[in-house]
């Protein structure tokens, strides 16, 4: 089988310069946690990666890395199967990423878990202290539920069908993210469930995944722009 042209791990480090123009990295970030009893523990690295690729897709100018796939995830803790390097951590590991890529054109960040607002903004901040091209994307879906409801598990159905125990699925608490921080999610919710997965399908999880692949393709390109220019 031949590998994907735009995959950073299939390459040699000869070939990763295409026509002598170094590409922009785009870094899946996903996680290990607990995602209710319907949802397997890297459906955010599921949902990061094919977004990833679908950017790469449309660009010639991209290559996907190898994803991070167990970053900040403390707020599941007590969950079997739940894996967290920390805030600390993941913004360390998110800055010494970004400092050993500069021979790449920049770096684009999907991230697929909320929870690591706080260490990739953190890591953020120092890059571009330091003038490094980096740019982080988010999932948002105006509306949507948090955590392992409808948004995720149409998602979920749309792209990797198999991993989801729709049988399993329950409607959990929306509760505020001030009640997240200070109780943890095992304490609000003990199913893990953040939202209501019923009426979540696959058409609807293609259609927010056409959505969401382009905000990020349009974020990237005028990020792409704009940076160009300095």
């Amino acid at each position: 089988m031949q590998p994907q042209p735009d995959q950073l791990g299939a390459m040699t480090w000869g070939g990763v310069y295409g026509a002598d123009t170094p590409p922009f990295l785009v870094v899946p970030v996903g996680s290990c946690e607990q995602h209710g009893p319907h949802l397997p523990l890297h459906t955010d690295t599921v949902i990061a990666v094919a977004l990833a690729n679908a950017l790469t897709d449309a660009r010639d100018d991209c290559v996907v890395t190898p994803p991070l796939t167990i970053t900040a995830s403390g707020e599941h803790q007590g969950f079997p199967g739940t894996l967290s390097i920390g805030n600390d951590a993941m913004s360390a590991v998110v800055i010494e990423l970004v400092r050993s890529a500069d021979w790449a054109a920049g770096v684009v960040f999907v991230n697929g878990h909320g929870g690591n607002v706080t260490a990739m903004q953190a890591a953020t901040t120092v890059l571009t202290r330091e003038r490094r091209r980096v740019v982080t994307w988010w999932i948002r879906v105006p509306g949507g539920d948090p955590h392992a409801g409808r948004v995720e598990t149409s998602l979920m159905l749309a792209l990797a069908p198999s991993d989801v125990r729709l049988h399993l699925a329950v409607a959990g608490p929306i509760p505020s993210n001030d009640e997240l921080v200070e109780h943890g999610v095992q304490a609000l919710s003990p199913t893990g469930v953040l939202g209501d997965p019923a009426g979540a399908s696959v058409d609807e999880g293609h259609r927010l995944f056409a959505s969401l692949a382009d905000d990020l393709g349009a974020t990237v390109a005028e990020w792409i722009e704009r940076t160009a220019a300095r």
